[in-house]
Parts: C-alpha cells; sequence; structure tokens
C-alpha cells in the first residue's frame, strides 16, 4: 500500500532508574505507547517498531565496518575495566525524577497517507449520501455523495443498499466491498480520519477494477510476480543451506571413518 513505509530513526527514549534492569524492554513498552497513534515527529500513525539501543563506542565501530548511519548518544559514566562486558552507558537528568536517556535506533512501520494517493479500504456503512470505510481495519474513511462518481446511484435494498454503476451492473459497491479510492484530505487530529473520493479514473469496487482497468491489474500482476520471485529465491536460499548442511554432514562422516 502506498502510504505504508518503512524508516529509521534516531531516537532517545527516557527510561525511569526503576526499569534500569531491563533497558531493552522498557524502550519497547516507551515504543509501544505511540502505536496507532498519530504522532507529528514520524509523519504518520506508528503501527510496528523494532528498536535497538546505541552505544557511542560501539557506533564508531559499526560504523567503520558498515558503513551505516547510528544515532549519537550523550555519555557520562565512569571507566569500566576492559575486562568486564561492555555496557551501555546514558546520561542522568537532573531534577525531582532522574530519568536516564537512551539513544535508539528504530526501524519504523507508518501509515502515513497523504492527498492524492490511491488507498484500499473495506466498506462498513453506506446510504444514498455517503460511504463509510476503514483502511487496515484501523483508520476510517468517508466518502460524501460530492466525491461519489456520477455514473454510480444508489439502490436502497432491505439489507442497506449498495451503489450500482449506471454503465455496468457488475460494478456496485456495497456492505463489505473492497474499494480503492483517492485521499482527498487527512485529519491527523482524528488519528488520520481519511476523506476519500471516487470520482478520480482507478477507482471503485477492486474486484471489478481487477478485471475492467487495466493499470490497476497490470499493478496486480507485477505485485505477484514479485511476491513469487521473493518466495523462489527464499526457496532457493533454503535448499542451498539445507545441501551445505548436508555436505557438511557427510565430510564429518568420512573423517570419522579415516580415522578409524
Amino acid at each position: 500500500m502506498e502510504a505504508l513505509r518503512e524508516v529509521e530513526a534516531e531516537l532517545t527514549v527516557y527510561v525511569h532508574p526503576s526499569n534500569a534492569a531491563d533497558v531493552p524492554r522498557a524502550v519497547s513498552r516507551q515504543l509501544s505507547g505511540l502505536l496507532f497513534s498519530y504522532e507529528e515527529r514520524f509523519d504518520g500513525v506508528l503501527l510496528a517498531h523494532e528498536a535497538q539501543l546505541v552505544d557511542k563506542d560501539n557506533k564508531e565501530n559499526a560504523t567503520k565496518e558498515k558503513d551505516k548511519k547510528e544515532a549519537k548518544i550523550v555519555e557520562e559514566t565512569e571507566a569500566k575495566s576492559n575486562k568486564k562486558p561492555q555496557i551501555l552507558k546514558a546520561k542522568i537528568l537532573n531534577g525531582l525524577v532522574p530519568f536516564f536517556g537512551v539513544c535508539v535506533h528504530a526501524n519504523l512501520l507508518l501509515f502515513s497517507p497523504q492527498p492524492g494517493m490511491l488507498l484500499e479500504g473495506k466498506v462498513e456503512m453506506l446510504g444514498k449520501e455517503s460511504i463509510h470505510a476503514v483502511v487496515l481495519g484501523v483508520f476510517s474513511v468517508a466518502i460524501m455523495s460530492d466525491d461519489i462518481h456520477e455514473k454510480f446511484r444508489f439502490k436502497r435494498k432491505s439489507h442497506g443498499g449498495r451503489f450500482l454503476s449506471r454503465s455496468d451492473r457488475e460494478h456496485f459497491i456495497k456492505r463489505g466491498t473492497m474499494i480503492r479510492f483517492s485521499v482527498k484530505s487527512v485529519d491527523t487530529e482524528m488519528n488520520c480520519h481519511i476523506t476519500g473520493s471516487l470520482i478520480p479514473p482507478h477507482t471503485g469496487s477492486m474486484r471489478w477494477l481487477s478485471v475492467h482497468d487495466a493499470e490497476y491489474a497490470s499493478e496486480i500482476s507485477r505485485k505477484s510476480m514479485d511476491t513469487s520471485i521473493k518466495r523462489e529465491q527464499n526457496e532457493q536460499e533454503h535448499r542451498i543451506l539445507k545441501n551445505e548442511d548436508s555436505m557438511e554432514c557427510l565430510l564429518d562422516s568420512l573423517r570419522k571413518l579415516s580415522k578409524q
């Protein structure tokens, strides 16, 4: 989906001293508190995260070896013996509650819809004046009558009604239909409430588009092909590793026989 993006972030997470015994867990808990809420600093809604604590000394070595960007951390701690394991160091903040700041390198999955994007959602409710849907089962979408293409007419039925295309009776939208729509605006104060539109081309019922819209059909085919290629690559890597393990076992057996 176009609105989903993966980003790397350099964060400073403030941890209470009572959680010093398990800092990774405390950091994860802090980040999990931001899940499914809009964060201006990320310009999106946080859906998932994977965080790694960063130490300045290790950061410098990793940068030289892997040529990879990592976060900077301000450190203040007593010198430790070289024989002891290196521990993460963090700055203690002055104040009534001495939280300590830990630098974190995080991989984040964000939902960041922007006007003009084409998104997919499931219709939850509809009427003559509007269509209401959800994206990813979480984010609400409202498509008002002014943003529904004139080719659709509303036909009321006992189960709630449907929007039926005037040009093709096979193209309809009812409760439960997966639709493709254009993002008209996003209200971040309402946790990314989306106002959508079914007027632009390549929008409507996804089932109908997959057959009658060449551009959408080719996009689906391309995604399917990419998925198949990735699956084949994974299977090939698995076979290679399996063959290597089998060869290693065979060599071990031959070595044992030669020693006898």
